[in-house]
């Protein structure tokens, strides 16, 4: 007899004559959820590890040698990150979900910024070397200093430009502009170390050697003001200028202005 054919006698009687098969359609069409526990649940059965443990019994070692405390709490470990201390084959219910701390306790706080907290850094508090930099400009668009890959500092003061090698604490004059074309705006050290831009207030670039102190080229028509910011980039030099432009310039070409943007700053610089 069928599932509705049942309901059917059971509403006309009153009462039902099979109640151990009623109870049978009333448990399969109960919720998946609510497993028997004399039924094993096909879902949550691991078939392979059930096939594993019933065909390769676990054979024990009769001369095993004694291992020490932490190798054995090692092989624990492992027994349980893969899952191999298991004894039951069946699952009858489904595993509970993790529970999820929506407010963590004092000790998993404690432990969490136990892991995530860096040794703190020393910051002197005293400087290593003190320089007199006379006539530095004190202007925010400015970058009037320099640290190169050789270890030399660039320090534009006024109309001149200083090199001061921090390995022999040595200072040397690089260039001096003159008044019409001064102060020195900007400052930048290419990545050799060696070779060295200097931005002018007349909207000029020029490039020099440190090496040799020799002028190398100037780069005219980038810009219609002056030059408070530079960068390199292998081979070309960015440029950032007060006229809101910012050009990059290839130096080993003679057209070295290769791309320019334009923008509505009143002062470009490179942070």
């Amino acid at each position: 007899m069928d599932a509705g054919s049942l309901n059917s006698f059971s509403n006309l009687t009153g009462q039902s004559r099979w109640p151990l098969q009623e109870q049978v359609l009333q448990r399969r069409n109960s919720s998946k959820d609510n497993m028997d526990r004399f039924i094993p649940n096909r879902s949550a059965t691991d078939f392979d590890y059930a096939h594993c443990m019933l065909t390769e019994r676990r054979k024990v070692r009769e001369n095993e040698p004694v291992c020490s405390p932490a190798r054995e709490a090692y092989r624990q470990l492992l027994a349980e990150a893969l899952n191999i201390n298991r004894t039951r084959i069946l699952a009858f219910k489904n595993k509970p979900p993790a529970p999820v701390e929506l407010f963590p306790s004092e000790n998993s706080t404690s432990v969490h910024l136990t892991k995530s907290a860096k040794p703190k850094r020393h910051i002197p508090q005293s400087s290593e070397r003190t320089l007199d930099t006379p006539d530095l400009v004190d202007d925010f668009y400015l970058n009037l200093l320099d640290w190169g890959s050789s270890n030399v500092l660039a320090i534009a003061l006024g109309n001149t430009v200083y090199l001061w090698d921090a390995s022999d604490s040595s200072t040397s004059e690089l260039v001096t502009v003159d008044d019409e074309n001064g102060p020195i705006t900007s400052v930048s050290w290419a990545p050799d170390g060696r070779h060295i831009a200097v931005g002018l207030n007349n909207s000029e670039v020029q490039l020099w050697d440190s090496a040799s102190n020799r002028q190398l080229r100037t780069l005219r028509g980038c810009h219609r003001s002056r030059v408070g910011s530079m960068a390199w980039n292998n081979h070309i030099l960015t440029t950032g200028g007060m006229d809101g432009q910012i050009v990059n310039n290839d130096v080993r070409i003679r057209s070295h202005i290769v791309e320019t943007y334009r923008g509505h700053q009143q002062e470009v610089f490179a942070g």
